[in-house]
C-alpha cells in the first residue's frame, strides 16, 4: 500500500513538471544545451548551478502539454527490452537498469510504465508476473520467455532473444504496412483531387461555356453534370464516406467473423496476398524458433505462434497443428496436412526434426521468408508507380480534356 501511495504521489508530482530548453557554459567554458522538466525556472538554474553549469537562457518549451502524454507503441517495448538485454548483458542489475531506461526516457508514458515494473519487482514480484499485470504491452509469449529465464538464470539471454523477437516482427509489420498504405494513400489522394476539381474548377469553366451558348460535348456535359451533383449533395457523399470508414473500423474492431473473412480474402488479392502469406509464414517460424531456443513446451509454442501470425487462416492453421501434434504427429507432417505452409517450409521443418534443431532451422526458414518479403514490398512499389501514374493521368487529364473539348469545337468551327 506504501509503494502504492508513493507511485501515485510521484505520478502527481510529474504531471506539474514542465519541459525547459537551457542553454550554458561549464567550468571549461564549453557551451552546452540541453533539456530539464521542472516546477519552475528557478528549480532548472539550481540544478545546472550544482552541476557547475552557467545559465544563460532557460525558456519553457512551447506546445509542451505536460498533462498530455503520448501512447506507448510496440515500437517503444521493443526498444526497452533492447535497452534491458544491452545494460545487462553490461552487468547492470535489473532494477538499475529499470531506473536508467525510465528515467532516461522521452515518453512520458514510458517512463511510468516501466518505473511503475520497477516499482514491483523492488516490492518482491517477479519479473515476469510485473509484466503480465500489464497485457497490453505485454503478450503471453514474452511473459512465458521472461518467466523461463528467471528459472533457468538466463534471463540476459532471454532478454536478448524476445528483443531480436520484438525488433523483426516490428520490422516485418512496418514493411506490410507500407506495401498495403501506399495504394490507398494514392486512392484517398486522387479522390481530394477530383473533389476539387469537380468542386472549384469545373463550374468556372461551365459558366464560361454557358456564355457560349453552344451544345457542349457528351464527355464535358457528364464531367459538367457530375460537378452539380457533387455541389448540390456534396454533404451526402461525405456521410457515405464517413459512414463507410467508420462502419469497417467498428465490425474490424467488434466482429471476428468480418475479420476472418477480410483475412481469407486478403490472401486471394494478386500481388498483395504472396506477400501477406509470406508474412505469415514468417511469423510463424520466428516465434516458433524463439521459443523452441527456451524451452518452451511445443504446444504452448504453437500457441504463441497462432496469435502472433497475424492472419486467420494460418492462425486455424496452426491451432489445427497443435491439435495434431497433441495426438503425436510430427509438426512438419501436420503442417504439410494444413495445404497452407510451402513445401521447403515443411521440409526444412522436417530436417530439423531429424537432426535436432528444429529451432536453427525454424530461425533460417524465418530469415528466407522475412527477405522475400523485403523483396516483394521492394518490387511491389516499383510495380505500382506506373499504374498509379497511369491512374492519376486517366482521371485528372480525363477531366482537364473534358473542360477543353468545347473549346477545340469552338476553335474547329472558325
Amino acid at each position: 500500500m506504501a509503494t502504492a501511495a508513493k507511485r501515485k504521489a510521484t505520478r502527481a508530482k510529474q504531471k506539474k513538471l514542465k519541459n525547459f530548453q537551457w542553454t550554458g557554459v561549464n567550468k571549461q567554458g564549453n557551451k552546452l544545451k540541453g533539456k530539464i522538466s521542472a516546477e519552475s525556472q528557478d528549480v532548472v538554474k539550481q540544478q545546472l548551478l550544482k552541476q557547475g553549469i552557467t545559465p544563460k537562457a532557460i525558456n519553457a518549451e512551447l506546445f509542451a502539454f505536460s498533462g498530455a502524454k503520448k501512447s506507448i507503441k510496440p515500437v517503444d517495448i521493443a526498444v526497452f527490452l533492447r535497452q534491458l538485454a544491452i545494460m545487462m548483458k553490461a552487468g547492470v542489475p535489473l532494477v538499475q537498469s529499470f531506473d536508467i531506461i525510465g528515467k532516461g526516457h522521452e515518453n512520458p508514458s514510458v517512463q511510468d510504465l516501466v518505473l511503475d515494473i520497477k516499482a514491483d519487482v523492488e516490492s518482491g514480484n517477479p519479473f515476469a508476473e510485473s509484466l503480465r499485470k500489464r497485457p497490453k504491452y505485454f503478450d503471453n509469449l514474452v511473459c512465458d520467455l521472461i518467466h523461463a529465464g528467471e528459472q533457468s538464470g538466463t534471463l540476459e539471454l532471454m532478454l536478448d532473444r524476445i528483443a531480436t523477437y520484438k525488433e523483426k516482427s516490428e520490422a516485418l509489420k512496418s514493411k506490410i504496412k507500407s506495401a498495403l498504405m501506399y495504394p490507398a494513400a494514392v486512392v484517398v489522394v486522387s479522390i481530394a483531387v477530383t473533389a476539387i476539381l469537380l468542386v472549384y474548377v469545373v463550374p468556372m469553366f461551365a459558366s464560361l461555356f454557358q456564355g457560349a451558348g453552344s451544345d457542349l460535348p457528351a464527355f464535358t456535359q457528364v464531367v459538367v453534370d457530375m460537378s452539380n451533383n457533387v455541389q448540390a449533395y456534396w454533404f451526402v457523399y461525405l456521410l457515405i464516406i464517413i459512414g463507410i470508414v467508420v462502419g469497417y473500423s467498428q465490425l474490424n474492431k467488434r466482429s471476428k467473423a468480418f475479420r476472418d473473412g477480410k483475412d481469407k480474402l486478403l490472401l486471394k488479392f494478386p500481388v498483395f496476398g504472396p506477400l501477406i502469406q509470406k508474412a505469415a509464414v514468417a511469423r510463424y517460424a520466428r516465434t516458433l524458433a524463439t521459443t523452441f531456443a527456451a524451452g518452451v513446451p511445443l504446444v504452448d509454442a504453437l500457441d504463441s505462434a497462432a496469435g502472433a501470425s497475424g492472419n486467420a487462416v494460418y492462425r486455424d492453421a496452426i491451432l489445427k497443428i497443435k491439435e495434431d501434434v497433441t495426438t503425436g504427429l510430427q509438426i512438419n507432417m501436420a503442417m504439410a496436412s494444413t495445404q497452407v505452409f510451402p513445401n521447403m517450409v515443411t521440409q526444412m521443418v522436417a530436417i530439423g526434426e531429424e537432426s535436432g534443431a528444429v529451432d536453427t532451422m525454424l530461425a533460417k526458414v524465418a530469415d528466407i521468408y522475412e527477405q522475400e518479403v523485403d523483396d516483394a514490398v521492394d518490387g511491389i512499389s516499383s510495380l505500382i508507380e506506373p499504374f498509379i501514374i497511369v491512374f492519376l493521368g486517366t482521371v485528372v487529364g480525363g477531366l482537364v480534356v473534358a473542360m477543353y473539348l468545347p473549346i477545340f469545337q469552338m476553335g474547329n468551327a472558325f
